[in-house]
């Protein structure tokens, strides 16, 4: 495999999370040939979350072109939920009722497992517990979401339809309809992703940067990593959590990458005491979505379009953050706000809003993790999961899920 990973810029404008307290993560120039366990390719919320997984029982190199977290990681907006991008009921009738509510349940229980890996692992990142509210729009109206709900109960999800004069009364917004769920948060998936890195390098794991992976090279008994560097790292297993720079050779059926903008406000912003514990999101396409931090910051996001290179368009940035802002101000005309940061990224999609992990085709011993999708921190959950367990011969049930 030549030129390992397809080459994006992933990100433009000014981040909010670039200016996060706690980012410093312990890194080292690639000096030498290496031999380890396992490489992970990529120091974002996926490779460090593989890389806290794994090092307790494997030796592990992370190696990315970039600093670490200054991919897409830095570039996400971190509404950690449960919820997919397709409803249940839509999933259903695109891969069978029986996979989408495994589907669904793994990703609630990702959810609960992200939360306790931050408490046991002390990590600071602003991690709160939210609610989500998912409004009607003009994908899915009042009808397809109270069936929508009526689906999840079923299956024992927190979630439940309010009509529209409840909405209008306990929220102050006014939709035919929602559904208000149970068990998400949020948080800063920088701090998150450093903090991560830090206790896998605590327990062994060595961070190399900036160093490329130009070609991965299989035998019977590992893989050989060329490196733009000239130094080789020779590994039992490497694993591409390369985020939305997907590695050559691997097929995505049905995924694009697509571009998305997103701002957040000045701290202190004042808003309705009950968003500061509730994700918002609407069933629209384009789709506006938002909370608050906890310093107070309105964090928006949307007007996502069918480019890859969109992102990167400074003016068009201008435009799409105001189109943001004043869709907000539509959905909430009470709340005034100035807007502090704003930026773009590129983002992954598919079919299903599922993620792909498994391995790379025609290259033993490599995988390839792509969290597609908007809950691409809770994927990254689940790749860790089903990958440490497949490195160590206990395949996970709900593998089948996820292969592309």
């Amino acid at each position: 495999m030549t030129g390992a990973t397809i080459k994006r810029d992933l990100r433009t404008g000014r981040s909010l999370w670039a200016d996060s307290p706690g980012l410093g993560v312990p890194i080292r120039p690639l000096d030498d040939a290496i031999s380890v366990d396992v490489a992970i390719v990529g120091a974002g919320i996926s490779g460090a979350f593989m890389a806290r997984e794994l090092a307790r029982d494997h030796s592990v190199a992370v190696l990315d072109r970039r600093p670490p977290l200054m991919g897409s990681t830095i570039a996400s907006t971190a509404l950690l939920q449960w919820e997919i991008d397709l409803p249940l009921t839509a999933l259903s009738d695109r891969i069978g009722a029986a996979k989408a509510k495994r589907a669904y349940l793994r990703s609630q229980r990702a959810v609960g497992d992200l939360k306790r890996v931050v408490a046991e692992e002390r990590i600071v990142c602003g991690l709160h517990d939210k609610d989500t509210l998912y409004l009607a729009g003009d994908v899915y109206g009042h009808r397809a979401l109270s069936a929508e709900a009526d689906a999840r109960a079923a299956l024992g999800l927190d979630s439940r339809y309010i009509g529209p004069a409840d909405l209008r009364e306990r929220f102050g917004i006014d939709r035919t309809g929602a559904i208000l769920s149970g068990g998400s948060a949020s948080g800063d998936p920088a701090r998150l992703a450093a903090g991560l890195l830090r206790r896998a390098a605590a327990d062994g794991t060595k961070i190399y940067s900036p160093v490329e992976v130009v070609e991965a090279v299989s035998d019977p008994n590992g893989v050989t990593l060329l490196t733009d560097i000239h130094h080789p790292v020779r590994a039992g297993a490497v694993i591409f959590c390369c985020g939305y720079e997907f590695p050559q050779g691997v097929p995505t059926p049905g995924a694009e990458v697509i571009s998305t903008w997103a701002l957040a406000t000045k701290p202190r912003t004042p808003c309705p005491r009950w968003l500061r514990d509730t994700l918002v999101w609407e069933a629209s396409d384009p789709y506006l979505y938002l909370r608050m931090s906890r310093d107070g910051r309105l964090i928006v996001g949307g007007e996502d379009e069918a480019s890859p290179t969109a992102h990167a368009d400074a003016a068009k940035l201008r435009r799409r953050c105001a189109t943001i802002a004043r869709k907000l101000k539509q959905l909430m005309p009470e709340v005034d706000f100035e807007v502090d940061y704003s930026w773009a990224g590129a983002f992954g999609e598919s079919t299903t809003g599922l993620p792909s992990i498994g391995p790379v085709p025609d290259i033993d011993h490599c995988w390839a993790v792509m969290g597609f999708g908007g809950n691409g921190i809770t994927y990254s959950v689940i790749a860790s999961q089903i990958v440490s367990s497949a490195l160590r011969g206990r395949p996970d049930p709900d593998a089948d899920l996820y292969r592309a």
